[in-house]
C-alpha cells in the first residue's frame, strides 16, 4: 500500500540553476555551455541514449561532481534527497532492516516505523532480516523508505525503480504522486515516466538544423510522446 508521508517544508521558487555548464570526460564532450533551471513543483524526467549525460546531470545538480566550467547552484530552504545505486551504501550490512530504520529515526513511534516498513513490503516477519542478505530490490526499497519517511523537498532520483517488482513499483508511484516537492529523475520505466513527469528534458534532441542539442519540453511525458511519436530511448514497456 502507498505510504502517507508528511509533507516536506516549502522550498524557494528557484530549486536548481545550472549556468554555462561544460563537462567532458577525456575527449568526449557531455555538456557545452548548457543552461538549465528547475523550479518548485516541477517534475523533470531526463532522457537520452547511452552516454548522453543523464546520470552526469543528476550528479552535477546533487554536487557529486563539479562542472569543468560554469556553475551549478541549489536554491534556498532546500533539503535534497539523492538516490542512485551508490545510495545503497548508506545501509549498514551488519544491521537488520528494523535496526536501520529505528536508528535513523529514534524519536519516531514504533507503530509509525512498522507502518513505513510494511508499506515498502517489509512485513513483521521480515524486519529482523540482516541487510547483508537482502536482494538488490529489497535494499532499494529500504533506502527509499528511509528517504521518504522524513521527506526532502527536492528528490534527485537515478533509476529508482531498478530491481523493484511490479507491486513495489506501483506503490512507489502512488506514494510519490502525493509528493508536494520538486523532482528530477532518470528512468527507463514507462509506467514511472507516465506517472511522474510534468516536464521533459531530452538530451538526445535535435534543433531545426539537425544538430544534437538538449531540448526542454514543458509538458507531461505522455504529451511529449504524442508530440514526438515515440517513447524515450530504451524505455521498458
Amino acid at each position: 500500500m502507498p505510504f502517507s508521508f508528511k509533507q516536506p517544508p516549502r522550498s524557494g521558487n528557484d530549486v536548481a540553476t545550472l549556468k554555462g555548464i561544460s563537462k567532458s570526460y577525456g575527449e568526449k564532450v557531455i555538456y557545452d555551455d548548457f543552461d538549465f533551471e528547475v523550479k518548485r513543483g516541477e517534475r523533470w524526467c531526463v532522457m537520452g541514449g547511452n552516454g548522453a549525460g543523464k546520470t552526469t546531470l543528476l550528479k552535477l545538480i546533487a554536487g557529486i561532481i563539479q562542472p569543468d566550467e560554469g556553475k551549478a547552484r541549489l536554491g534556498a530552504s532546500l533539503k535534497m534527497g539523492y538516490f542512485a545505486q551508490s545510495a545503497l551504501e548508506v545501509l549498514d550490512a551488519n544491521k537488520t532492516v528494523w535496526k536501520q530504520i529505528d536508528d535513523a529515526f529514534p524519536a519516531a513511534t514504533i507503530p509509525s516505523k512498522r507502518t513505513l516498513l510494511g508499506s515498502f513490503d517489509f512485513p513483521t516477519d521480515e524486519i529482523d532480516k540482516p541487510i547483508r542478505v537482502l536482494s538488490g530490490g529489497e535494499k532499494s526499497r529500504l533506502v527509499l523508505a528511509q528517504m521518504l519517511y522524513d521527506p526532502p523537498n527536492f528528490l534527485v532520483l537515478d533509476e529508482p525503480t531498478n530491481h523493484l517488482d511490479l507491486d513495489s513499483k506501483k506503490m512507489l508511484i502512488q506514494t510519490l504522486s502525493k509528493f508536494d516537492g520538486t523532482m528530477i529523475f532518470v528512468s527507463h520505466d514507462r509506467t514511472f515516466l507516465r506517472g511522474m513527469a510534468n516536464n521533459v528534458l531530452d538530451l538526445s534532441g535535435t534543433d531545426n538544423k539537425g544538430n544534437t542539442k538538449p531540448m526542454k519540453y514543458g509538458c507531461a511525458y505522455e504529451e511529449w510522446v504524442e508530440r514526438t511519436g515515440h517513447e524515450a530511448p530504451g524505455v521498458w514497456h
